[in-house]
Protein backbone atom coordinates (compact mmCIF):
# COMPACT_ATOMS: atom_id res chain seq x y z
CA UNK A 1 0.00 0.00 0.00
CA UNK A 2 2.81 2.16 0.86
CA UNK A 3 4.25 1.65 -2.52
CA UNK A 4 1.18 2.22 -3.95
CA UNK A 5 1.02 5.42 -2.18
CA UNK A 6 4.80 6.49 -3.82
CA UNK A 7 6.40 5.74 -0.53
CA UNK A 8 8.97 2.99 1.11
CA UNK A 9 8.19 2.63 4.57
CA UNK A 10 10.64 2.49 6.60
CA UNK A 11 10.04 0.16 9.28
CA UNK A 12 12.50 -0.35 12.24
CA UNK A 13 10.12 -2.43 14.68
CA UNK A 14 7.90 -5.37 14.06
CA UNK A 15 6.07 -6.93 16.90
CA UNK A 16 2.89 -8.16 17.78
CA UNK A 17 2.85 -6.85 21.22
CA UNK A 18 0.27 -3.49 20.83
CA UNK A 19 1.67 -2.11 24.11
CA UNK A 20 5.52 -2.09 23.21
CA UNK A 21 3.54 -0.37 19.92
CA UNK A 22 2.17 1.85 22.19
CA UNK A 23 5.31 2.96 24.01
CA UNK A 24 7.24 3.11 20.86
CA UNK A 25 4.51 6.32 19.69
CA UNK A 26 5.13 8.02 23.33
CA UNK A 27 8.40 8.08 22.68
CA UNK A 28 7.95 9.77 19.60
CA UNK A 29 9.92 6.50 17.98
CA UNK A 30 7.75 5.58 15.70
CA UNK A 31 3.73 5.72 14.13
CA UNK A 32 1.18 2.86 14.58
CA UNK A 33 -2.60 1.73 14.12
CA UNK A 34 -3.67 0.76 17.09
CA UNK A 35 -7.21 0.06 18.18
CA UNK A 36 -8.83 2.38 21.17
CA UNK A 37 -8.34 -0.98 23.59
CA UNK A 38 -4.95 -1.01 23.75
CA UNK A 39 -5.03 2.65 26.20
CA UNK A 40 -7.54 0.58 28.38
CA UNK A 41 -8.88 3.89 29.89
CA UNK A 42 -5.83 5.31 30.47
CA UNK A 43 -5.08 9.15 29.36
CA UNK A 44 -3.93 9.54 25.76
CA UNK A 45 -0.18 10.16 25.78
CA UNK A 46 0.33 10.13 22.45
CA UNK A 47 -0.87 12.37 19.15
CA UNK A 48 -4.22 10.57 17.39
CA UNK A 49 -5.42 11.62 14.31
CA UNK A 50 -8.58 10.02 12.60
CA UNK A 51 -8.13 8.25 9.91
CA UNK A 52 -9.65 9.33 6.63
CA UNK A 53 -12.92 8.25 5.15
CA UNK A 54 -13.21 5.61 2.65
CA UNK A 55 -10.56 3.19 4.16
CA UNK A 56 -10.88 -0.33 3.57
CA UNK A 57 -10.55 -3.22 6.11
CA UNK A 58 -9.69 -6.72 4.82
CA UNK A 59 -9.14 -9.84 6.50
CA UNK A 60 -6.85 -12.52 5.34
CA UNK A 61 -6.84 -16.11 6.77
CA UNK A 62 -5.39 -19.62 5.78
CA UNK A 63 -7.13 -21.90 2.94
CA UNK A 64 -10.41 -23.35 4.29
CA UNK A 65 -10.09 -21.27 7.82
CA UNK A 66 -12.63 -18.73 6.76
CA UNK A 67 -15.48 -20.71 8.48
CA UNK A 68 -13.61 -21.34 11.76
CA UNK A 69 -16.38 -19.99 14.85
CA UNK A 70 -13.54 -17.41 15.56
CA UNK A 71 -12.92 -16.06 12.19
CA UNK A 72 -16.53 -15.67 11.67
CA UNK A 73 -16.65 -13.97 14.93
CA UNK A 74 -14.11 -11.50 14.11
CA UNK A 75 -15.45 -11.04 10.73
CA UNK A 76 -19.05 -10.38 12.20
CA UNK A 77 -17.86 -7.69 15.15
CA UNK A 78 -15.78 -5.74 12.00
CA UNK A 79 -18.44 -5.83 9.88
CA UNK A 80 -21.09 -4.81 13.50
CA UNK A 81 -18.58 -1.91 13.54
CA UNK A 82 -18.57 -0.70 10.01
CA UNK A 83 -22.27 -0.59 10.35
CA UNK A 84 -21.99 1.78 13.92
CA UNK A 85 -19.90 3.64 12.73
CA UNK A 86 -21.63 4.29 8.90
CA UNK A 87 -24.86 4.90 11.08
CA UNK A 88 -23.38 7.29 13.12
CA UNK A 89 -21.81 9.34 10.61
CA UNK A 90 -24.87 9.26 8.50
CA UNK A 91 -26.69 11.12 11.99
CA UNK A 92 -24.05 13.46 12.25
CA UNK A 93 -24.77 15.14 8.77
CA UNK A 94 -27.21 17.93 7.95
Amino acid sequence: MCRDAGFEPDVRFETTDLLLHLRRVEEQLAAAFLPALVRDGQPVTAELRQLPAGRRVFTVVRRGRGGHPAVVAGRDALRRAVALRTDRVREDRP
